[in-house]
């Protein structure tokens, strides 16, 4: 099968080829973001059906999110290694065929078993669905273009609620999985013929193995912890922390040894990088909280119906579609610092008003307003965030930086999902009680408030102003440990190394992103 999508860092965004690559990335990550949001409505209709209870819906929801986000570190190595636009048709297939066996499950078991090979498929077509913006378009237009993915991809998880209350109301809860047959299938036929493939050239020929499964097990533990201890702090919760702890530990020791790390961990030396990420888990947490908690809270305790809760937050769909393009455009010209300062606070203050929402408010004037100040602050975050995490690596890092990214932001929403339920005194029958909800949300959305304020300091002490356009300083003792053999190539934004064999300007492979 032959590809129209131009030569890596050649695309322009206003070109044919453009708005096809633009197109077949943001599909193909919607339908990840999807189904992260759409199943929340469905799960009372799917307890009916299926006969399930409480823990059998939980994993429904978070076995699909575990396995996401334990995956997707090694997909990144993954898509680097052996071919973004191959891994991201592959990672398509798989969610697809995940999907049709989750829309045919006949019991709750089959259900949430169809769900983690759902997030398996997510895994490994989330990283190579921003790295192939990042290594397709053209340098003037990259930053643009991430935006543009950025605020559309946000918009397929927010018009999740909406949308799943609908088909749930409708159709069926099996109609929140068939959707995905028809777009899936044309996403898998559209990349083969419009995307260009990159890789990391300079990428050894096989997967840093122990990496990978450290990896896996250290978020997998993570999670697992997390979802559990909604319930109480039982023996498999400590063990699993404690796996997710010691994984940690040797992956570390692992990576830094690896002549080929599956994750280099010069990376996080570049202090853009690591804030940027921080400021993703947090963004991510916020976001996830308030789908999670605020749907509930309007169905439980103002009597919303499932379609009503959901289409409650369309106006944060409308204001990420409307405010991320012109946000990165924004960062591009001024930095981002100052973009995700403001967003940041403007996100802590709309949590912080949601708290003041009691039963018998009416929308127009008790709901609509927070959720305005919480979306005009979420578009200013999300697509300067993503920017700034790829700005901050080379471009034939892409694929890794995406899937820490997106690992990061997969680990802050089930912060969210689990922790703030917890925190709020919300766990158990008092989640189902309409009386105990309406006390306990506005404590979970002022937690979530200080958290979004905290991410604001964090950006306006660490983000620097020229972070989308000129190397980091702090990136070039990381450059400096690189096995001499790669050293002709930077593993991170920085100047020539001095102690490069054959000393050349370092640049961008062509085939990553850069001419």
């Amino acid at each position: 099968m032959g590809n129209e999508g131009g030569a890596p860092g050649s695309v322009r965004l206003a070109s044919a080829a453009g708005r096809w690559v633009l197109a077949v990335a943001v599909l193909g990550e919607a339908m990840v973001l999807l189904e992260a949001t759409v199943v929340n409505v469905a799960l009372p209709a799917i307890g009916r059906d299926l006969g399930a209870g409480v823990a059998g819906l939980q994993w429904t929801l978070d076995g699909y999110v575990l396995t996401l986000a334990a995956l997707v570190l090694p997909a990144g190595s993954l898509s680097d290694l052996y071919g973004r636009r191959r891994m991201f048709i592959l990672g398509v297939a798989a969610f697809v065929a995940a999907s049709a066996l989750c829309a045919a499950a006949p019991t709750i078991q089959l259900l949430v078993a169809a769900r983690f090979v759902q997030g398996v498929g997510g895994a490994l077509l989330t990283p190579g669905s921003l790295a192939i913006i990042d290594a397709v378009f053209h340098p003037d237009d990259r930053t643009r273009a991430i935006g543009a993915w950025a605020g559309l991809t946000a918009v397929a998880g927010a018009v999740g609620p909406p949308l799943g209350g609908y088909l749930t109301d409708a159709l069926s809860w099996r109609a929140v999985f068939l959707i995905n047959l028809p777009l899936g299938a044309f996403v898998i036929v559209a990349a083969f013929m419009k995307l260009p493939e990159s890789r990391d050239p300079t990428r050894a020929g096989r997967l840093d193995l122990r990496g990978a499964a450290l990896a896996t097990l250290a978020i997998a533990g993570l999670c697992f912890a997390l979802i559990q201890a909604s319930g109480a702090l039982t023996p498999a919760v400590i063990i699993a922390a404690a796996v997710s702890l010691t994984a940690a530990g040797a992956f570390v020791a692992v990576e830094r040894r690896s002549s080929h790390p599956m994750l280099p961990l010069e990376l996080f030396r570049s202090r853009q990088f690591a804030s940027a990420t921080v400021l993703a888990l947090v963004a991510y947490a916020a976001l996830g909280g308030v789908i999670f908690l605020f749907v509930a809270f309007l169905q439980i305790s103002l009597g919303y119906t499932a379609l009503q809760a959901g289409s409650a937050t369309l106006p944060i769909t409308a204001l990420l579609l409307i405010g991320s393009s012109p946000s990165g455009a924004i960062a591009q010209r001024i930095g981002p610092r100052i973009p995700l300062t403001a967003g940041a606070v403007l996100t802590g203050a709309g949590l912080l008003l949601m708290a003041r929402i009691h039963p018998g408010d009416t929308y127009l004037a008790g709901v609509l307003p927070p959720l305005v100040v919480f979306g005009v602050g979420l578009a200013a975050l999300i697509t300067p965030i993503t920017a700034t995490v790829l700005a901050s690596v080379d471009a034939r890092h892409s694929g890794i930086a995406s899937a820490v990214n997106n690992a990061l932001s997969r680990l802050g929403q089930m912060i969210a999902v689990a922790a703030l339920p917890l925190a709020a005194g919300l766990s158990g029958a008092a989640f189902e009680n309409p009386v105990k909800l309406a006390a306990g949300f506005p404590v979970a959305m002022t937690i979530a408030a200080a958290a979004s304020l905290a991410a604001a300091l964090l950006a306006w002490t660490t983000i620097r102003d020229d972070a989308l356009s000129q190397p980091a300083e702090d990136t070039e003792p990381a450059a400096k440990t690189l096995q001499p053999s790669l050293q002709r190539h930077c593993a991170v934004a920085g100047t020539p190394l001095a102690t490069s064999p054959d000393p050349q300007p370092c640049s961008r492979p062509p085939t990553a992103g850069q001419p």
